[in-house]
């Protein structure tokens, strides 16, 4: 990033446009995930992370937010340019007070209270020093009635390995500028950064911002072109979902109405014979629900796409070996899929067809055993072994191919953390797989839009993280499709 900010100064950008740019971007992302107006609490340091952090509050505050702010330092002590910010914002009338003190309690009401963490930014370095600790430890301390948004990165982690400060922010979001760092994709940082977005300046290339390495709207709308009105089913997939067994119908169910919101042509839902009138029952009436008696029979179906694992059990387990190996379309491996390749590892690379593998840790230490090694380490040695695609699901979902860059997805709750979503997600991929889309595209993608939906379940309606259901994402999944078409709305008040 350091490099990025100079090759850009080299070209005439200023200091100046560098900082307002990012402001603007943080102040809009904070209004996707927040879209009515609250009270934002800006920690401020000296430097520029801190300028960032007060041209996104004088944005919000003209956008109807009420804004207050608490120095860390004197003004004498501000850089030029920080302090400069500082005074717009005072000027502007936009700022009710310099807060010296936080009061014990904020206030319960429905609008948000947000604290903006614009201490240090990169280039700082744990351990804390004062007063920024205490500043850490007062924010810390108010988790409970705020929303904390770091910028650029929580202050006392370290924005290269990783490592933190024992009291180091705690995000719920960090809004980085214009890059990646790889500190805060460490696996040991995911509970300080929180959700991550990425606010990209135009001022800077994509090389220089190294914003590949994480999957941002930016990165994935192209993916999405909008349909033609002569548009027709069989232009968007018969996907085949294999899916279900006494006692998990309603996996297959999930999994079929991911594949149907996702927008699948059409979806074929095979599920066992013993089974079939429960499934046909509960199913959405756009599946068609078949009864199976025989596995190695769907091979010689006409479908477009497969889709396989979800609740599907191990009973006919080398039936679903085979038609894992041998289908020649493209095809997502869950659940109970996953289970059984675990237990034919040496068959992982006599696969037909393209495979896209979306286990959880679990499945994947089943899959893949292994040592105590970061996540992006498991994902990169699996994938330089096998030809598949992986998405490895968890709190910052990996997409891994070989010949591709790792790819960390930005969106999702804890709320996700609940049987079924899994089954959702394979549904979307198998669809967006269905309409043209290359596996790493798909798996991107299907990670970010049920991320997304979850994430909108919750800042729209009225689902928290512990309420969160599959069924609050199907809901959203539509929602999900038009944010990303619409990432860049104006501010109201601009």
């Amino acid at each position: 990033m350091r490099a990025a900010e100079e090759a850009a100064f080299a070209r005439g950008i200023t200091a100046e446009a560098l900082m307002d740019q990012a402001g603007e971007g943080i102040a809009r992302a904070l209004t996707r995930f927040f879209p009515r107006p609250g009270k934002c609490i800006v920690f401020a340091g000296k430097g520029h992370n801190a300028g960032d952090a007060l041209v996104a509050a004088r944005r919000l505050g003209e956008a109807g937010w009420r804004i207050e702010t608490r120095l860390t330092f004197s003004e004498k002590e501000l850089s030029a340019l920080t302090s400069k910010k500082w005074r717009e914002l005072v000027d502007a009338s936009l700022c009710e007070a310099r807060v010296p003190a936080l009061p014990p309690l904020l206030s319960r009401a429905p609008r948000p209270t947000i604290i903006l963490d614009g201490l240090l930014g990169l280039g700082a370095h744990p351990p804390l020093r004062e007063p920024i600790r205490s500043a850490c430890c007062e924010i810390n301390s108010l988790r409970a009635q705020a929303r904390i948004i770091a910028i650029d990165l929580p202050t006392g982690l370290d924005g290269d390995s990783g490592a933190a400060d024992p009291d180091a922010v705690r995000a719920d979001f960090t809004i980085t500028v214009g890059a990646a760092k790889s500190g805060l994709v460490a696996d040991s940082a995911i509970d300080l950064v929180g959700r991550l977005e990425v606010v990209p300046l135009d001022e800077l290339s994509a090389d220089e911002s190294g914003a590949g390495e994480l999957t941002i709207p930016e990165s994935l709308r192209d993916l999405l072109p909008r349909r033609r009105y002569s548009a027709y089913k069989n232009q968007f997939g018969r996907i085949g979902i294999v899916a279900g067994s006494r006692g998990f119908t309603g996996a297959a169910v999930m999994c079929s109405l991911g594949a149907l919101r996702a927008g699948a042509g059409l979806v074929e839902l095979f599920v066992p014979e013993e089974i079939y009138e429960i499934v046909a029952t509960a199913a959405a009436p756009e599946v068609m629900v078949k009864p199976v008696t025989s596995y190695a029979a769907l091979l010689e179906e006409p479908i477009d796409v497969w889709a396989l694992g979800p609740g599907l059990g191990k009973a006919r387990a080398g039936e679903i070996l085979a038609l894992i190996l041998d289908a020649k379309q493209p095809m997502v491996v869950d659940a109970d899929g996953l289970n059984i390749l675990a237990e034919h590892s040496a068959t992982l690379n006599e696969m037909q067809g393209a495979r896209l593998l979306t286990p959880h840790p679990g499945e994947m230490q089943r899959l893949f055993p292994t040592d105590k090694i970061s996540r992006a380490e498991i994902a990169t040695k699996f994938c330089a072994k096998h030809a598949v695609t992986l998405l490895l699901k968890g709190s910052r979902t990996i997409v891994a191919e070989a010949g591709f860059p790792l790819s960390y997805n930005t969106t999702g709750n804890p709320g996700m953390a609940t049987g079924g979503m899994g089954d959702i997600l394979t549904g979307v991929c198998a669809a967006l797989l269905g309409a043209g889309l290359a596996p790493n595209d798909a798996a991107r993608l299907g990670a970010w839009l049920c991320g997304r939906a979850a994430e909108l379940a919750i800042f729209q309606a009225n689902a928290s993280e512990e309420s969160l259901l599959p069924a609050d994402v199907l809901d959203y999944l539509g929602a999900a499709f038009r944010d990303l078409r619409v990432n860049h709305q104006v501010l109201k008040g601009r």
